[in-house]
C-alpha cells in the first residue's frame, strides 16, 4: 500500500477536477445557475472533513514516472 496525501492531489488536479465537476452539475441540474468555483472550494472542504489527510491507496493505482 502507498500512502498520498489525498488534499495535494486534489490541489494538484485543481484545474481539471474543477472543469469535470462542473460539466457533471450541468449534466445533472442543467438549469440551475452555480460558481464553479465556490462549489469546488466546498467540494475540497468535505474531502478534508470526510478524508484522511493521509490516504491508504493500492499499489496497482500507483507508478512513478
Amino acid at each position: 500500500m502507498a500512502k498520498v496525501n489525498i488534499e495535494e492531489v486534489i490541489n494538484h488536479l485543481e484545474s481539471d477536477m474543477r472543469k469535470v465537476l462542473d460539466a457533471t452539475i450541468r449534466e445533472h441540474l442543467p438549469y440551475q445557475d452555480f460558481n464553479s468555483r465556490n462549489v469546488f472550494k466546498s467540494f475540497k472542504k468535505q474531502v478534508n472533513k470526510k478524508c484522511r489527510s493521509w490516504e491508504s491507496v493500492p499499489n496497482k493505482f500507483i507508478r512513478s514516472d
